[in-house]
């Protein structure tokens, strides 16, 4: 059986996707990647709930209480971490310009300062707008936390096989009325 792949993201944009709050992310790649940017490694993939560098004023007010959720319930399970959802990348779009980022700002949690500092770092790097079809597991699985997830990196070979029955997040026609409005607002100028 091949490895199960996860992505790691902020607990609070896990939630925000398994709430149906928002269907993208936004990656330019973890300090400690091979590669140096951001590179997609699977089509699909399971969300890995992260705690580091998550902090409540990098979100919006809307956003920021869950942050203390997730940090209280990470504090409490520090030896294994549970895994709740799945996504299938529909597109990958590279973002290189501020005015872009800004008219997605309303379509996900993260503060308009935050997300335009994620795009200029590494300057010479686009800015990976994945939208994600996100799946809720319908049973939990909560792993070991293992050395190997740690550190800031993108993507974790899971060490524990993960095989759940999982259900869309949001119903066909909704999650096709986000996607249009975020290929609306990156493609407005293009």
């Amino acid at each position: 059986m091949e490895t199960p792949i996860a992505l790691r993201e902020w607990a609070v944009a896990v939630k925000a996707l398994e709430e149906g709050r928002q269907v993208i992310v936004l990656r330019k790649g973890g300090i400690s990647e091979e590669t140096k940017e951001f590179r997609l490694e699977s089509p699909e993939f399971y969300l890995f709930p992260s705690y580091e560098h998550q902090r409540p004023h990098l979100v919006k007010p809307e956003a920021s209480e869950i942050v203390n959720l997730t940090q209280a319930e990470a504090d409490e399970n520090s030896d294994s971490v549970k895994i709740t959802s799945f996504a299938e990348v529909v597109e990958d779009i590279e973002v290189t310009d501020v005015e872009t980022l800004q008219r997605l700002d309303e379509l996900h949690i993260w503060t308009e300062d935050y997300a335009e500092e994620r795009l200029k770092w590494k300057r010479t790097k686009p800015l990976h707008v994945l939208i994600l079809r996100v799946y809720k597991l319908e049973t939990p699985q909560v792993i070991p936390m293992h050395d190997s997830y740690g550190g800031c990196k993108s993507w974790l070979r899971l060490e524990d096989v993960i095989s759940v029955p999982k259900t869309p997040v949001l119903a066909d026609e909704e999650f096709e009325k986000q996607v249009d409005a975020v290929r609306t607002r990156i493609r407005i100028t293009k």
